[in-house]
C-alpha cells in the first residue's frame, strides 16, 4: 500500500520503545494502519491523538508488510481532550470507528459523518449542538455495516435526543461490538452517564 490522504486518526497503541501503531480512517481507503517511528516522542505525542485529523503518507513493501506511515497534523482536537464531556464523546466515537469497521473498505460517508460530529463537539457550547450528530453517526454506522435500524429524528429535543441515545446502546452492544474488549462499550457507558446529568 503506497498512498498519501487526509485522515481521522482513531487509535495509537504503543509498539516497542518509542514508536506506534495508527490506525486511521480516510474517505477512499477506509480503515488504514501503519507503524509511525518515533510516535511516543515529544515531536509526534501531540499528533498522535485520536480525533485529530492528519495528512497520512503511508508506505509499504509488500502487502503481507504493516506500512511505515509518516503524519502530519491538519486538525488538533487536543484542547478538547481536557474537558470531560467533549474528551469522553471524541474517545467513544474514535473508539467506536476503530473497533468496528474493517480494514481497506471504504465508507465515504462515515468518513464525512465522523468528521463533522467531531467537528461539532469541539465547536458546539454544550452536548445540546452535539448529540444529534452522536446519534446519527451511530445509527449511520449500524445501517452501514448491516444491521439496519431507521434513521433518528435529528430535530428533535434534547431529551429525545438522549433517549434516542439510549435505545441504540443495546444494538451496538450485541452486533457492532459483540467480542470486542469490555471497555469500549464502557466508553459509551461513561459518556451517558455526563449526558444524563444535564438532564437530572
Amino acid at each position: 500500500m503506497n498512498l498519501n490522504t487526509p485522515a481521522i486518526l482513531i487509535a495509537s497503541r504503543p509498539h516497542g520503545e518509542n514508536a506506534s501503531i495508527a490506525r486511521m480512517l480516510t474517505e477512499d481507503h477506509g480503515m488504514v494502519a501503519g507503524y509511525v517511528a518515533g510516535g511516543r516522542g515529544k515531536r509526534m505525542g501531540p499528533v498522535m491523538i485520536p480525533g485529530n485529523a492528519v495528512e497520512v503518507d503511508l508506505r509499504s513493501k509488500s502487502e503481507a508488510q504493516l506500512p511505515f506511515a509518516r503524519l502530519e497534523l491538519v486538525k488538533s482536537r487536543a484542547p478538547w481532550m481536557t474537558e470531560p464531556l467533549p474528551a469522553a464523546a471524541i474517545n467513544w466515537a474514535c473508539a467506536l470507528s476503530a473497533s468496528t469497521l474493517p480494514e481497506r473498505n471504504p465508507y465515504p460517508s462515515l468518513y464525512s459523518a465522523l468528521d463533522g460530529l467531531l467537528d461539532a463537539i469541539c465547536s458546539a457550547p454544550s452536548a445540546r449542538g452535539w448529540l444529534a450528530a452522536m446519534v446519527g453517526y451511530e445509527a449511520m454506522l449500524l445501517r452501514e455495516l448491516g444491521y439496519g435500524g431507521t434513521k433518528p429524528d435529528l430535530s428533535a429535543g434534547f431529551d429525545q435526543q438522549f433517549e434516542a441515545f439510549r435505545e441504540l446502546h443495546r444494538p451496538i452492544r450485541d452486533y457492532l461490538l459483540a467480542g470486542s474488549p469490555r471497555d469500549v462499550m464502557a466508553a459509551r457507558t461513561a459518556l451517558g452517564e455526563r449526558l444524563k446529568r444535564m438532564i437530572e
